[in-house]
């Protein structure tokens, strides 16, 4: 089994790039699932290890006791497999030093906020973990924790939100002040007052495709590492961690491993959510009207390659400036959805397919269209997404909050115009 002991022994490029003994807990962070030990577990051994500071993590499991206990038994080791084209590369990751369950392990959850070493708060807990109305269990310990640390005066403090949504950072910021304002706690406007000058809410995007772990993932860690790893994770060589450079304290120099600070993240956001996830979608759509059955097989198309950077050309006049380049990050896009190792399903993807299309197309589709731009490669994804539907493009449109665009007749007749070739399985851009 995986474990300190037995990490030892693995070949120097298996092995963790920092000891996890020589690691004290100075972020404390919610969520225990797959995208953070890929993703910012990641980036903060790395900082650790480039930098000499004991970054260390005490990872939260908001749920599950079971995956808590299990990442302990192996002393918080796991192995991360980036799946390359050439093939995948394993080692095992050290920045995380202690694992609790929330429930059970509550006091000392509470003692962690309070502990002045403790200047960094992350999460991963999906955009439920943000409900108002019950206020999630997380938003309640970490709410409660930071009040305690107000009262006791301990230092400033950054509270990061690691999910995939718009301004993840003043939308944590917002919930955590209405739970506190919601409390009959006497001293709640003092606590409120305390944590507008101690607590740091920066706004970030987070980006690396990390798959669920399947039995075939253990089996091949077992194989790379010839040690039982209860908890692998895989992912693709790609990451990237955009913040807003906002900080209460002392954080991990994350940027020392390529990790952006910049003054905001809104044009890196706004870019992955239009570029990135709407080539995604639009990849999806077409692919299972093509018959195909994952975005590696789109790639390999005629036209897959095509579709990705045709959408980026078309969209990006809608970005604000100071994000990444589009051209060089269609590139990226291109070699990401190509790779075979990365066997992401289509049906995955075009799971809860009206919300995705209000969020990643219609903003920018609304845009051109009122600047008098044309709109093809947009026109033909919805196409896409309705041929299954069989629903008229007005109706569908406005099912999705669009009566704009569906009042727009030029637009759904472009749209219905392609779904004869779409039936017959051609896509053509």
């Amino acid at each position: 089994m995986l474990s300190r002991t037995t990490v030892s022994a693995l070949a120097p490029e298996l092995r963790p790039l920092v000891d996890p003994a020589e690691l004290r807990t100075r972020v404390v962070h919610f969520g225990l699932g797959a995208f953070h030990r890929a993703h910012q577990a990641v980036y903060t051994e790395r900082a650790a290890a480039l930098s000499g500071e004991p970054w260390g993590i005490t990872a939260v499991a908001p749920r599950s006791a079971r995956t808590a206990r299990a990442l302990r038994e192996q002393d918080c080791l796991y192995s991360l497999t980036e799946r390359r084209p050439d093939g995948n590369r394993c080692r095992v990751v050290g920045s995380v030093v202690d694992a609790l369950a929330m429930g059970p392990d509550a006091e000392k959850v509470d003692a962690l906020l309070m502990d002045p070493a403790v200047t960094v708060v992350t999460l991963t807990v999906t955009e439920k973990g943000y409900q108002r109305s019950p206020f999630s269990p997380v938003i309640e310990r970490l709410a409660t924790g930071l009040a305690a640390r107000m009262r006791a005066g301990a230092p400033p403090v950054s509270v990061v939100s690691c999910d995939n949504m718009a301004g993840n950072g003043a939308v944590l910021k917002g919930v955590l002040r209405d739970f506190v304002q919601d409390c009959d706690w006497p001293d709640r406007s003092v606590i409120l007052d305390r944590m507008a000058e101690a607590v740091a809410f920066p706004a970030t995007v987070v980006d690396r495709i990390v798959p669920a772990t399947s039995e075939a993932d253990r089996a091949g860690a077992l194989d790379a590492l010839g040690l039982e790893d209860a908890l692998p994770v895989t992912g693709e060589p790609y990451r990237q961690w955009v913040l807003e450079d906002s900080f209460a304290g002392p954080r991990p120099p994350w940027e020392r491993d390529g990790a952006l600070l910049v003054p905001d993240v809104t044009p890196y956001q706004l870019t992955k959510l239009r570029l990135l996830n709407g080539s995604h979608s639009a990849l999806a759509c077409l692919g299972m009207a093509a018959g195909l059955d994952t975005i590696a097989e789109t790639m390999a198309s005629d036209w897959g390659e095509r579709l990705v950077r045709a959408l980026c050309a078309e969209v990006s006049p809608t970005l604000p400036a100071g994000g990444p380049d589009p051209l060089s990050y269609a590139d990226d896009l291109v070699v990401r959805f190509r790779n075979p190792a990365m066997r992401h399903l289509l049906r995955q993807i075009g799971t809860d397919g009206p919300l995705k299309v209000r969020e990643r197309w219609l903003p920018a589709l609304r845009e051109l269209r009122g600047r008098g731009a044309d709109t093809p490669v947009l026109e033909l994804a919805l196409a896409a997404w309705a041929l299954p539907t069989q629903e008229p493009i007005p109706a569908l449109l406005r099912s999705v909050g669009a009566a704009d665009l569906a009042d727009d007749d030029s637009l759904t007749a472009a749209v219905t115009d392609r779904l004869p070739a779409l039936r017959a399985g051609r896509i053509e851009i």
